[in-house]
């Protein structure tokens, strides 16, 4: 079958790092590409607990492109492996089912939450994130039946959605319902990650959000906060005029290009306090703080504008910042992190993010698949990369591949 390689070994590591200051294109083209269409065979199932999924929409996550361009931290390698088949936001119909599933049957459109945790690796008893549900955060990502990964893509052993053919275990698999299209299928998992974010650091209407990053993620958190009925006052920081302009639509009261301090006062009725040296600092500000890029620059701005007692969400996954952490204890905040999904305790009925988000999009509470603006065939990837580096003048919000 006909699917992207991600390969980054060492000598290739090495080189690309040299020649990326020259031009990033040298990551996905030429000798030394870190990506490149291969054929390989089709997956066969791991065990009787899995299913064969007929791939039909697999979308590119900023995480992907970041692992084609090593621009992620090294802290996670040792739960990663390669070369591996990216790609852990599909949907698709089943094909092939194991003898020890009865939940779904051939030819049904599902998706699947792609953590690759105790359940996925057949171990026994669940490490205690696992037992107590927060499945992608489990202590086994380098254990067990597999190569080390954390999740479906990033595991050279279980290939991810960036193939015509991908396997998934009976545990990560979330049947469609009828009236959900493909494109909101594969639109599942990044919804999942900005609700996921939002249930746990949920705002009250009367909070002042402010979210950093108006880019997918960003608009599914304002989406699920408005699908949760909250009536915040959100205010999001864009710089793209196309992805601020589908941000408002999807529920924001306000975008910034930029300036997060110079807004803030006015905006949350906060007042700015100027150090003799560094940055400003904002007493009052923001209840909520949602941060979708996780940088030095973000971070630390983020820290400054939240409010007392209030609380930061880091979802962006950047790497090593230096941060100044005084306002973290000059106003008691408390900063979350952010990863993945997990079964919740929603009324008293536990379900997963997964299973609300499809709810939520079946119940047309949530609108995604207009997010999705271009969809190629595997063999345009360099042309996918191009529209993702270009995002703006492409009008892209969501790209995905399309078999």
């Amino acid at each position: 079958m006909k699917a992207l390689h991600l390969n980054l070994d060492p000598l290739r590591f090495v080189i690309l790092h040299a020649l990326r200051p020259l031009s990033n294109k040298f990551c996905y083209r030429g000798p030394f590409s870190t990506v490149k269409l291969v054929d390989i065979p089709e997956p066969a199932l791991p065990s009787r607990e899995w299913v064969k999924i007929k791939t039909r929409l697999c979308g590119v996550c900023g995480s992907d492109i970041n692992l084609m361009f090593m621009k992620d931290s090294p802290t996670a390698m040792p739960f990663t492996s390669f070369p591996c088949v990216p790609g852990h936001e599909f949907c698709g119909n089943v094909v092939e089912v194991g003898t020890d599933v009865d939940i779904v049957k051939e030819g049904d459109l599902v998706t699947a939450a792609p953590a690759l945790n105790c359940a996925t690796r057949g171990i026994r008893p669940p490490c205690r994130s696992c037992a107590s549900g927060l499945t992608a955060n489990c202590e086994n990502f380098a254990e067990g039946a597999f190569a080390p990964g954390m999740f479906v893509g990033i595991c050279k052993d279980v290939n991810g959605g960036f193939a015509e053919y991908v396997v998934v275990h009976k545990s990560q698999i979330y049947t469609i319902g009828a009236g959900v299209s493909p494109e909101s299928a594969a639109l599942t998992e990044p919804l999942a990650v900005g609700l996921q974010a939002v249930l746990d650091n949920r705002p009250k209407d009367t909070d002042k959000v402010l979210l950093i990053g108006g880019g997918v993620i960003g608009a599914m958190v304002v989406k699920s906060i408005r699908a949760l009925d909250c009536g915040c006052d959100i205010t999001v920081v864009e710089p793209s005029a196309f992805a601020a302009d589908y941000v408002r639509k999807s529920g924001a009261n306000r975008t910034i290009r930029s300036g997060i301090m110079d807004a803030a006062p006015e905006i949350t009725g906060g007042r700015a306090y100027k150090p003799q040296l560094g940055e400003r600092v904002l007493m009052g500000g923001y209840d909520k703080v949602y941060d979708t890029v996780g940088s030095a620059e973000t971070l630390n701005a983020a820290l400054r504008v939240t409010a007392t007692g209030g609380v930061l969400s880091v979802i962006g996954i950047g790497k090593e910042v230096k941060l100044d952490l005084t306002p973290l204890w000059l106003k008691l905040q408390t900063v979350r992190g952010c990863y993945g999904y997990r079964y919740n305790n929603i009324a008293g009925v536990r379900k997963h993010t997964f299973e609300i988000s499809l709810e939520m999009i079946s119940s047309g509470k949530v609108k995604v698949d207009d997010m999705l603006t271009h969809k190629l065939p595997l063999k345009k990837y360099r042309e996918m990369i191009d529209i993702h580096l270009n995002k703006e003048a492409n009008r892209a919000m969501k790209i995905a591949f399309e078999f």
